[in-house]
């Protein structure tokens, strides 16, 4: 037979196309039927193979340089470090800038990498470990319970009962004895005297209260000799108006001429009149300084006076406070609460019995306004019906 044609010799890549890859062949198809035979293969293979003879020291010292295992061989026979250990080596190291701020001790450095939420639990999970903190069974673990899969857990996402807060004004308010069908004289006079009062209030705080915008504003209707008159009143005042500008034009042209040379006399003049001031205004201000150190004792009592009758106002508005409470609600809606008026019987309507007595249908109304006083509804505003 003849030579195998070594092939072209073009460039590299037809070189790499005639490389024989026989020996890897055989490897995989050994590698294949050793995986298929399994153990009854062992018989067949050699001791070396199943066997490693741990040689002494001093025989390992005796083997020649050529023995000697390279960097890649002590890097197989070395354990795999994780990835995740090699992450958390690198973040416990401390940065040079950081290095630096920890020596000043009025310097608090930020950490460069920030300890997430995995990193903590098991830096939690670590120290319990160490301090021994176990939990101790209760009860016997090997008896069976009963669990309800569906139960929800004691701690669940249940929603806070809201509670009603507490009003000092009674649901039912009881009337002064004076509102009585059959009242005493005098009760009587008392009841009538307190809803004149509460009327009179009320046209009083309107009558003193801000003015509405009249929506018609008063005044004469202009004939057309007069609309003459004034559309030639006009013209007049811009035409004053425009010479008034032009000659303060002219003026200011006038004076931008007349600009002054300041000499250096005038400057060491000014310079040293601003420094006269400047000393006088330091040595007033040390005056001061040594007045109020004289009257110390009397900043004392007048701080002192302050503090009494800022303590007396604050009293006052929690006193003033408490009586609004007790008198309404506090304010809910846009519009305020107005309470009703006093329902006391006039002088010739007391009949003395209860059979001759005029009956009104005020129940709802009354019930309506005490929910709103308590602050259980916002109060709202009667509406007049439209015809």
């Amino acid at each position: 037979m003849g030579k195998a044609s070594k092939g072209s010799r073009k460039g590299k890549k037809a070189w790499r196309a005639n490389i024989s890859t026989d020996d890897i062949d055989d490897f995989f198809e050994k590698q294949t039927r050793d995986a298929h035979a399994g153990a009854a293969a062992i018989p067949s293979l050699p001791s070396d193979s199943l066997f490693y003879v741990d040689k002494p020291a001093a025989s390992t010292s005796a083997t020649s340089a050529s023995d000697t295992p390279t960097k890649a061989e002590i890097r197989l026979l070395l354990p795999d470090i994780p990835a995740k250990r090699k992450i958390e080596k690198k973040r416990e190291k401390v940065l040079y800038h950081e290095s630096l701020l920890k020596r000043n001790p009025f310097v608090q450095p930020i950490p460069s990498s920030v300890v997430g939420k995995k990193d903590k639990k098991k830096a939690k999970k670590e120290l319990q470990e160490k301090h021994g903190e176990k939990s101790v069974p209760m009860e016997d673990d090997s008896a069976e319970k009963n669990l309800d899969i569906w139960a929800g857990d004691g701690n669940g996402d249940t929603k806070a009962k809201k509670r009603s807060t507490t009003s000092v004004i009674p649901a039912v308010e009881v009337e002064a004895p004076g509102c009585s069908f059959n009242p005493p004289f005098e009760a009587h006079q008392d009841a009538l005297a307190q809803a004149v009062a509460d009327e009179r209030h009320k046209t009083l705080m309107k009558e003193l209260g801000p003015t509405p915008v009249p929506l018609i504003v008063p005044g004469e209707a202009i004939t057309e000799e007069d609309k003459f008159f004034l559309d030639a009143d006009d013209g007049d005042e811009d035409v004053a108006d425009d010479d008034g500008d032009q000659d303060a034009d002219a003026s200011v042209g006038q004076r931008k001429n007349k600009t002054k040379r300041v000499t250096r006399v005038e400057m060491n003049k000014r310079a040293r009149r601003k420094e006269r001031l400047r000393a006088e205004a330091e040595a007033k201000k040390m005056e001061n300084i040594s007045k109020e150190i004289d009257s110390l004792p009397n900043i004392i009592d007048a701080i002192a006076k302050e503090d009494e009758e800022k303590e007396k106002r604050r009293l006052r508005r929690t006193v003033v406070k408490e009586e609004r409470l007790k008198s309404g609600p506090p304010r809910l809606g846009r519009h305020k609460f107005e309470p009703a008026p006093v329902q006391v019987l006039l002088t010739e309507e007391i009949s003395g019995s209860l059979r001759k007595l005029k009956g009104c249908c005020n129940l709802v109304r009354d019930r309506y306004k005490s929910i709103e006083k308590r602050g259980i509804l916002a109060p709202s505003k009667k509406i007049s019906k439209r015809r």
